[in-house]
């Protein structure tokens, strides 16, 4: 049996979008949990105040997603000064909301740079040293879209629904050599980004509607649920994208 399932001592773990919602809800259940934490972003002053927030297993790198030709120096620099990465999580994301007729092609391409090619590169270079060192964990953010549709954010959809795919092969080609790859699918959370939306009371009434559990969800409990699939309790699991939803996709 293990002794400590749930911990993540001495695991270093970098989080792109780590600095608000969704993966600040990340960042802190990973450092509370043990493990060294630095979170990505393009905006320093909200990573150097979301690392004071985390507390002292907290760094930060100023980081975009789409400079594919950063994606190495960024998996060098932390493991230079931190030691070789044991997770990554591929959360940094961007979502534009409008009709498909009006979406221009550049848009959507925008929206898919950020998810799928810049969670493509930097699984690409994190994975080169995890097959030297032996293994790790590679979780990649998924959502609601994942599986079904919300109108009015067809890229987004396309991104998130490529999650999928890209964690069913990675897993497959790098499970022998001790490297997992799993999903988080988060239903409607509670974050600064969300709110104005879930606050309006017709939205707000619907997606209760077809909520079981009746409530909207916080950032903690995705974090919770990432700690798990990263922490050795899950370490027979990979392929896999662990819906943390309330029941939306069991509900009517």
């Amino acid at each position: 049996m293990l002794k400590e399932p749930f911990s993540l001592e001495g695991q270093v773990a970098l989080i792109t979008g780590g600095g608000t919602g969704l993966g600040l809800g990340m960042s802190k259940a990973f450092a509370a949990s043990g493990a060294k934490v630095i979170i990505a972003g393009r905006r320093e002053e909200v990573l150097q105040r979301a690392t004071e927030e985390i507390g002292e297993r907290a760094d930060y790198r100023v980081h975009d997603v789409v400079d594919f030709t950063r994606s190495e120096d960024l998996v060098k620099s932390v493991e230079a000064e931190h030691g070789v990465l044991t997770v990554l999580i591929n959360n940094a994301g961007i979502g534009i909301r409008k009709p498909t007729e009006e979406l221009s092609e550049e848009e959507f391409l925008e929206v898919l740079n950020v998810h799928v090619m810049g969670a493509f590169s930097l699984s690409k270079w994190v994975a080169k040293s995890m097959l030297k060192s032996g293994g790790g964990s590679i979780l990649f953010t998924a959502s609601m879209t994942s599986y079904f549709s919300v109108p009015g954010v067809t890229s987004y959809a396309a991104a998130k629904s490529a999650y999928l795919g890209m964690v069913r092969n990675m897993a497959a080609e790098w499970a022998p050599h001790g490297i997992r790859v799993n999903a988080v699918a988060p239903g409607w959370i509670e974050t600064d980004l969300s709110r104005p939306s879930l606050e309006d009371p017709v939205r707000s009434a619907k997606i209760l509607g077809r909520t079981p559990m009746a409530r909207f969800g916080e950032p903690e409990d995705i974090g919770w649920a990432a700690v798990y699939l990263a922490s050795p309790a899950a370490r027979f699991v990979t392929g896999v994208c662990l819906p943390v939803d309330g029941g939306v996709l069991i509900g009517l």
